[in-house]
């Protein structure tokens, strides 16, 4: 873990994920979400400034990600992790909010994400979140499963609304 981000002890802290992650980040792809990229996806993702890429660690660890793609006034939610044994504490939501903070401050209107029509804890989330189904795309992921397609828009969610007026 890079050193300048190594805490001594004691709660989460959000902070923008850079090259320095990319181990981790790696390490937690692969125990949450199975190895999504690459080593050279995660490379590409961390050093790209139209992806935000944000994460919470604790205690030197990386314990949630967030991911997304600036397309024109767009946020296309692109990875959202957090580590398997810290899931249903609310890390998800803060790293969801930060990237969704960050998009909206960097121009973003809407927001969109593909989730496994099966992960119903994913797809309580981001609803919780505002985010409405907008279809499916049959198929979508390698095993087979469908993807509900989600959207937002930015402005509808009022945790984001405060944020960037604070």
């Amino acid at each position: 873990m890079p050193a300048e981000h190594q805490h001594e002890s004691g709660p989460e802290h959000l902070l923008q994920l850079t090259p320095d992650w990319l181990q981790a980040c790696i390490q937690l792809d692969q125990r949450a979400l199975g190895g999504l990229w690459s080593e050279q996806q995660w490379a590409s993702e961390l050093s790209d400034p139209r992806r935000p890429a944000v994460g919470l660690e604790q205690e030197g660890s990386l314990i949630a990600l967030g991911c997304g793609w600036l397309v024109v006034d767009e946020l296309h939610i692109t990875a959202m992790a957090v580590e398997p044994n810290r899931r249903r504490q609310g890390l998800g939501r803060r790293v969801l909010m930060a990237l969704l903070q960050q998009g909206q401050s960097q121009g973003a209107l809407h927001a969109t994400l593909e989730v496994a029509a099966g992960n119903q804890a994913a797809i309580r989330l981001y609803e919780a979140c505002g985010f409405q189904t907008a279809g499916v795309r049959r198929a979508y992921y390698r095993n087979g499963d469908d993807a509900l397609i989600q959207w937002m828009r930015l402005h509808d969610c009022e945790e984001v609304r405060i944020a960037a007026h604070s």
